[in-house]
């Protein structure tokens, strides 16, 4: 067993590139990290391996400082540096999960402190099988059945071949005694009911040690979801456009595995929910077109994720409100921006010169002044070659998104007739042409201008 181990330990840390290099061994003086402890001080001479020792005393038992105490003199009697830190946790809920993100926190502090490369910590085999169950039970995908990941960015875990009976037969032959944590037996815990009875069980079914096997497939799908999310990043570079939505055309074209993934991440930079729920519902969105919508995000208003004008993004409900104030120009030098949508107008004697990021509107002589900006209201109307249609029905043949068509500009004269809703629809004549009337976007600046 200690060829074993030493052989196993010795190809992980050359796998993570720590040859020659340091690592900082995560040892709560329970079997599985002094097993750690004791392998990795066998094989560091060999590797030029750099070790020292973290841990940490919790502060919810009384018997933890004399088990530190027991993992100082382990390390002492491997010749190892060893650095003890104290947590003070607090009992109550989510205790499993506030004491885990306190460790790394702890640990990645101290790594950082002593110029260390990496953290190891103690996970096995068998920790893997119980992941896999846990996530299983509960609910995942593939991302969750990949369970334990070998290594994350200065994280690594070189005893994840190994199971819990072959590190403690390997203590058993160097001598060496550990410690059983009793919160790692409380049966008011998921993992301990899995440990203590689902895998046991699943083994006299089985007829062998299912542990092996299940971790197995946890490291196959690691490297499945690896080259999943790979190609799903790929096609999120292809689809995004400048706005951060999607194209929807090309969303709906993905193989489901990766339109799921895509979509999760819409969500997750929208600040949505990302669960199964969620996502069945962006699914169902893409395919119907009817907004559907979302758990979680920030702020007034709740979010929604809507695929309609070819592009699918997640948007927020706004508030009633009360429409903004209009803004109103009499004549040629005219000025304004107009609040509510945030576009700058002004009445000018020229057109927008070549490659401005203004646009603009020619004015015939016969204008009936002053012009007015506002946004849509009910009953709007346009006129063009073809006769006189509703502003609505212009704005869904443009496939302007139904969150922006109230935050756009409408330009109207004396008599109320819509003249101009910039970028999406122009009704006056191009002849006979006497002013112009320049808008420029939010964030555009206005040539002839100065910057604010």
């Amino acid at each position: 067993m200690s060829v074993l181990f030493s052989t196993t330990l010795e190809g992980a840390y050359r796998h993570f590139g720590l040859a020659g290099g340091s690592v900082l061994l995560a040892v709560s003086g329970g079997a599985d990290s002094s097993a750690l402890l004791v392998g990795t001080a066998l094989v560091r001479e060999h590797l030029g391996l750099k070790v020292e020792v973290a841990t940490l005393d919790h502060g919810l038992r009384p018997e933890a400082r004399a088990e530190v105490e027991a993992v100082a003199r382990l390390a002492a009697r491997w010749a190892l540096p060893c650095h003890v830190r104290s947590l003070g946790l607090l009992p109550g809920s989510g205790l499993e999960a506030r004491a885990r993100e306190a460790r790394y926190a702890a640990l990645e502090t101290l790594r950082r402190e002593r110029g260390l490369q990496a953290v190891a910590t103690a996970h096995t085999a068998s920790d893997q099988a119980e992941t896999l169950l846990m996530r299983l039970v509960r609910g995942t995908a593939l991302r969750g059945a990949a369970g334990i990941h070998r290594a994350r960015p200065f994280l690594v875990r070189p005893l994840l071949e190994r199971t819990r009976e072959e590190v403690e037969a390997f203590l058993g032959e160097q001598g060496v005694s550990f410690v059983v944590d009793p919160m790692n037996q409380d049966p008011a815990f998921l993992r301990t009911r899995i440990r203590y009875e689902g895998l046991p069980a699943l083994s006299r079914a089985a007829g062998f040690p299912v542990g092996p096997r299940l971790a197995s497939f946890a490291r196959l799908a690691a490297e499945d979801e690896a080259l999943l999310g790979e190609l799903a990043d790929g096609a999120w570079q292809r689809l995004v456009l400048v706005d951060g939505s999607l194209d929807a055309v090309g969303v709906r074209a993905l193989r489901l595995p990766l339109r799921r993934r895509v979509l999760a991440r819409l969500l997750a930079e929208a600040g949505a929910d990302v669960d199964e729920a969620s996502l069945s519902r962006a699914l169902e969105a893409l395919e119907t077109g009817r907004p559907v919508s979302l758990g979680g995000g920030q702020g007034r208003g709740g979010l929604q994720l809507r695929a309609t004008g070819g592009r699918v993004r997640c948007v927020r409900r706004a508030e009633p409100s009360e429409p903004p104030p209009v803004l109103v120009l009499t004549g040629e030098g005219a000025s304004g921006v107009q609040e509510g949508t945030g576009w700058s107008f002004s009445v000018r004697p020229a057109p927008p010169p070549p490659g401005s990021r203004s646009l603009g509107l020619g004015l015939p002589e016969g204008t009936r002044w002053p012009l007015t900006v506002r946004t849509r209201r009910p009953g709007d109307r346009v006129r063009g070659p073809a006769g006189s249609r509703k502003l609505q029905d212009v704005m869904v043949d443009r496939r302007v998104p139904a969150e922006r068509r109230d935050v756009l500009p409408v330009v109207t004269d004396a008599e109320g007739a819509v003249l101009w809703v910039p970028g999406v629809w122009n009704s006056t004549p191009p002849s006979a042409v006497g002013l112009f009337l320049w808008a420029s976007a939010p964030g555009a600046s206005m040539p002839g201008t100065p910057p604010l």
